[in-house]
């Protein structure tokens, strides 16, 4: 698989990753025979960027990373992120922010302990801490690059002000925020900003959470431990609504002979060469899938097209609840 540079300061990494919180959270239930195999062959593939989080699970992902990188930590390039109040007995276990010096330092070590390895390539701030000055929080960050315990830095759902302010403190690598053909709220500011001070960007959720792959269910259709249920987008007109731009796309791969997920990462690598996007999942099958979109190439045509059926602003409901919406930083 070909690479991309995140940052001006040479972060190279495959150009698709590999997302692991579903393997261990949020996503019906866990197999961590399968998870691993996936890890393992996706290295095979190339796609050696993998993207956890303490949350995730909460702990458990970064462990079960740990474990399938024993005697492979030379060949991946791991992505963590810190910046919760984490209470494990609620469920969703986030209960707030923290980015306080302190707990940004504390949550490496343990980090690092859970996955086995002696530095996290890329550490970000999975949100915005209000009640904690960025410029506070980026410092304690670039301690740890001193330190050697992290190589390079990044933030997720960063308004602009924000990502200026902190680039100013130490060099941001990364911002990692929602990105798809059914998410465009960062083209208007977020992306403009990163092009100026020479940030990559890593989309995360770029299938939609399944949607784009045209194999979504309605909200009510997922178990009572899969996230979806709660998402606005998986419920009711805004359902149907957005299974209509999932045809859309189906059509263009059909011409294709593509898929329609396969068609959705394209479209995002073809947004520039600085975006890496890092679909998901907890399959080899699926994995295998989304790693042939990145020997797929569009045309203006069929960008032109894309831009056509599936236009920005068009997905029907709010992309998070009222309460996950809070905490994103615009």
């Amino acid at each position: 698989m070909q690479t991309r540079t995140l940052g001006r300061e040479g972060l190279t990494v495959s150009a698709l990753g590999l997302g692991c919180m579903g393997m261990s959270w949020a996503y019906g239930t866990p197999d961590e025979g399968e998870a691993i195999a996936t890890i393992h062959r996706a290295i095979e593939l190339g796609a050696t960027f993998l993207d956890t989080a303490e949350v995730y699970g909460p702990f458990e992902n970064e462990k079960l990373v740990g474990r399938a990188l024993k005697g492979k930590r030379d060949k991946v390039v791991v992505a963590t992120k810190f910046g919760f109040k984490i209470d494990p007995k609620q469920r969703p276990p986030i209960v707030g922010t923290d980015s306080r010096p302190e707990n940004v330092k504390a949550v490496a070590d343990a980090s690092l302990q859970r996955l086995g390895i002696d530095n996290i390539d890329l550490f970000y701030q999975h949100r915005v801490d209000p009640s904690v000055p960025i410029e506070d929080t980026v410092g304690a960050m670039a301690d740890l690059v001193k330190a050697g315990k992290v190589r390079f830095l990044g933030l997720s759902e960063a308004g602009a002000n924000t990502i200026r302010r902190a680039h100013k403190v130490h060099p941001i690598s990364a911002l990692q925020s929602e990105y798809s053909l059914w998410e465009r709220n960062v083209e208007a500011d977020i992306l403009p900003t990163l092009r100026e001070l020479g940030i990559g960007f890593v989309p995360y959720s770029p299938l939609g959470r399944g949607f784009l792959t045209g194999t979504a269910k309605r909200a009510e259709d997922y178990p009572d431990n899969d996230y979806r249920r709660q998402e606005p987008r998986f419920q009711g007109e805004n359902y149907d609504a957005n299974m209509r731009l999932v045809d859309a796309v189906k059509a263009i791969a059909d011409e294709k002979d593509a898929t329609p997920g396969q068609i959705a990462l394209a479209w995002l690598l073809a947004q520039g060469p600085h975006i890496v996007p890092i679909p998901g999942t907890k399959r080899r099958s699926y994995l295998e899938e989304n790693a042939k979109a990145a020997s797929i190439a569009l045309s203006r045509q069929d960008l032109d097209h894309i831009a056509r059926a599936v236009p920005a602003g068009a997905t029907a409901g709010p992309r998070y609840g009222e309460r996950m919406m809070s905490l994103i930083d615009r």
